[in-house]
């Protein structure tokens, strides 16, 4: 009789592109979406909790660099009693969604109806280095209205949820640009071409990495890159190249100046001209309510996927140095970024609803806030009581019953209390701040013993014999004192 195979066990691994968080992780994250959802709620917006799977239909192709709907996302065909149903997929951004909920309930929503979403998006991409398949997104959008008070409302509200969460001003920069004023750079350069305008685009996008001289040379015949290949130009003549360079190095000293800049670079474009307008007013709403060029300022070199946008964009930038993996300084970077996208819910409606909105990457957010130590310490574990006899478990759970009831994180070990090293090194594990200690004669005398675990080893680290003794780290307490007792040593932790 041939040997039955045994089923090979699965591998403990974390699939590509994906990860795990634990317990500090996850109070930071939910602590931090909390101050920003108190900033949204603050400025009016409600929550909106969608469905994490759509339809591809509803995704539609607005994932960045794939020509595909289905392409770049989570996708699965659903079967339909036999026959082949939708095509389904997890959203991989908040906003998508956003377009087919307010289509769908929009007889019922408030015009303008302005929500806030949180929540893990899905993105089918090779992963790398700080890019994951699935990571959280914090968005804003109010859906609508034209007016640009609601571009620069969303402004200032990012600005806010900024130092909400611990990023003081000086350390932050919104930047503001529109599309309408690049429209009106390609009428001025007379390029019309859908595809030579997307070249245009491109190079615009590379302006932070190559510089003027460069954009110059591949706006024309082409230049070699670092690694010495050639890159081809977009073939358009010095004259004509003109418009973007004097778009992308318009930026003044005052929002005056650089507004005058833009007007130059435009020529006699109405639409530029429009986009120019629209920036002024969103600069003057922005400093009627005290928002100054310290907090927001109009940056025409904010080039941020101009081909979603239809209007006015922005990006959060934290200006900070940080040291890179090699030991360089550089700026941490964008940490946000949004704009006004008029199109979307026309997929659904055929009529034209204007929206804007804001999206925060919360890992990348996470990330500036350890670098600045606002985060990242250890959190703090439970209390833990102790075992000393089996038979009187229910005495234990009293006593975490009590802690509890009065807001104290607690424990009873649920191991082998066989041997009580094992305990407190499990509290240790568990970053406890205390563990309780009742034996058969502290309950006789009515006592427990409270043992401080934070203080315990900082004197073993770092304390002499004598100090050991002036500063005991354990202490004996009537019974009917652990709450008060507990309370004040966790106050004295801080």
């Amino acid at each position: 009789m041939a040997k039955v195979k045994k089923t090979p066990r699965p591998k403990a691994e974390t699939p590509k592109g994906f990860r795990d968080y634990f317990g500090a992780q996850v109070t930071e994250r939910t602590e931090m979406l909390t101050r920003i959802a108190g900033v949204y709620h603050r400025y009016g917006f409600d929550a909106l909790e969608s469905s994490a799977v759509e339809t591809v239909e509803a995704l539609g192709k607005f994932l960045p660099d794939v020509d595909r709907p289905n392409e770049g996302v989570f996708a699965w065909q659903e079967a339909d009693e036999g026959d082949k149903g939708d095509w389904l997929a997890l959203r991989y951004d908040l906003t998508a969604p956003l377009a087919r909920v307010y289509a769908q309930h929009r007889n019922d929503l408030p015009t303008p109806f302005r929500r806030y979403a949180m929540g893990p998006v899905w993105r089918n991409e090779k992963p790398g280095p700080g890019r994951f398949r699935q990571f959280y997104q914090c968005d804003a959008d109010t859906v609508g209205t034209a007016s640009v008070a609601a571009d620069a409302e969303i402004c200032a509200m990012l600005a806010d949820c900024l130092e909400e969460v611990g990023i003081p001003r000086g350390d932050y920069i919104v930047r503001v640009n529109n599309r309408k004023v690049l429209n009106g750079v390609l009428e001025a350069m007379g390029v019309s071409d859908a595809g030579q305008q997307a070249d245009v685009l491109r190079t615009i996008d590379k302006f932070d990495k190559v510089g003027e001289a460069g954009v110059r040379e591949l706006l024309g015949k082409g230049r070699l890159d670092a690694s010495g290949a050639y890159i081809d130009g977009v073939g358009l003549d010095a004259a004509q190249a003109e418009p973007v360079i004097a778009f992308l190095t318009s930026k003044g000293a005052t929002v005056a100046e650089t507004l005058a800049n833009l007007r130059a670079a435009i020529g006699d474009s109405p639409v530029g001209a429009d986009g120019v307008s629209e920036l002024e007013q969103i600069a003057d709403l922005l400093a009627a309510g005290g928002y100054g060029p310290d907090r927001i300022e109009i940056d025409p070199s904010v080039v941020r996927g101009l081909g979603y946008y239809t209007g006015p964009v922005f990006e959060a930038e934290l200006t900070f140095e940080i040291l890179d993996e090699k030991g360089r300084k550089r700026q941490f970077g964008a940490v946000a970024g949004g704009g006004r996208y008029d199109d979307l819910v026309a997929r659904f409606t055929g009529q034209q609803v204007p929206a804007v909105g804001v999206s925060i990457g919360v890992d990348r957010l996470l990330a500036a806030l350890r670098e600045k130590g606002r985060i990242g310490t250890q959190d703090q574990g439970p209390v833990v009581v102790t075992v000393m006899d089996r038979d009187r478990m229910a005495d234990y759970q009293a006593m975490v019953a009590e802690l509890r009831a009065a807001g104290i994180r607690a424990e009873v070990y649920l191991g082998n209390p066989k041997n009580f090293g094992n305990q407190l090194k499990y509290a240790d594990k568990r970053n406890s701040p205390a563990a309780v200690i009742e034996g058969g004669e502290e309950k006789a005398r009515g006592v427990v013993q409270v043992k401080d675990l934070i203080l315990g080893k900082i004197i073993a680290e770092n304390a002499t014999l004598e100090e050991w003794k002036e500063r005991p780290s354990q202490a004996e307490i009537p019974r009917d004192q652990l709450v008060p007792h507990i309370q004040k040593l966790l106050k004295g932790q801080g």
